[in-house]
């Protein structure tokens, strides 16, 4: 197996399965049949039937809940990778969410509470699981974090979680400089539109998705393998000297004007 999609012997932790349509779910496959062994957690209780059987497919030793805005249970995962496996080599964050009156209305309009509770969820808790992940890379590690275009340009109907994901592609660089001198990268990785259950949530999706493979320049879409096949990459030493950066798996999209 090549340096680029060897995990092997690396431990990960995967947040943000909801089910087998999720990004997360295609890089965690993929993490999986590069060799490594993983950490999974499902929101919560409602969540937890979709997400147990492909933990189970993934021979996933530590499976919990994790919702970022209940206290302590993010401290729990990281005690229970601290037990089990005494390290951790790479962490996939994947979870947004903003309300749905938030979302769907304009940015001008947005709630203090709505955006408060999008920055947290979206945003900070990368920030968290990073400090909590530190104590756990004393060789280095690698932090991935999902984004969109809608960061760095306006996107129609994406709304509130434009700002929000500005932020987090913000704070990548800023945890990259400060966690480097450790050994630990920290990178966005930006797919284009696909068609997950997160996704849905957007108005005029399908017309989001249609415009997508019409236009970018490979005139496709991306699959949640083409993300998971890029994340195996950024998650190994081959990606050993890149740190800070946004990458881009939307078949070009994001060149157009």
């Amino acid at each position: 197996m090549s340096m680029t999609q060897n995990l092997q012997g690396k431990k990960g932790l995967v947040v943000g399965i909801a089910n087998e349509h999720s990004i997360a779910w295609g890089c965690a496959r993929a993490f999986r049949s590069a060799g490594a062994e993983l950490a999974v957690t499902w929101l919560n209780d409602k969540a937890r039937p979709f997400v147990e059987p492909l933990a189970h497919e993934l021979h996933a030793p530590i499976q919990m809940p994790l919702d970022v805005e209940q206290n302590g249970q993010m401290e729990a995962v990281f005690d229970a990778i601290g037990d089990r496996w005494g390290r951790l080599d790479f962490l996939l964050h994947s979870i947004a969410f903003a309300p749905t009156a938030d979302l769907h209305g304009r940015v001008t309009d947005s709630s203090r509470e709505g955006f408060a509770r999008a920055m947290d969820i979206s945003c900070h808790s990368f920030a968290r699981m990073a400090r909590l992940a530190e104590p756990l890379m004393k060789g280095g590690g690698s932090l991935l974090a999902m984004s969109y275009l809608g960061a760095e340009e306006v996107i129609s109907n994406y709304g509130l979680m434009g700002p929000v994901k500005a932020a987090l592609e913000s704070s990548v660089r800023y945890l990259a400089s400060e966690l480097g001198p450790q050994g630990i990268r920290v990178n966005a990785i930006s797919p284009g539109p696909l068609a997950t259950r997160a996704a849905s949530g957007i108005q005029h999706f399908d017309q989001l998705l249609a415009d997508a493979a019409q236009r970018a320049p490979l005139r496709r879409l991306v699959s949640i393998d083409d993300v998971g096949a890029l994340s195996t990459f950024m998650a190994s030493d081959a990606s050993r000297s890149m740190t800070g950066s946004t990458l881009y798996v939307d078949a070009g999209f994001h060149i157009l004007g």
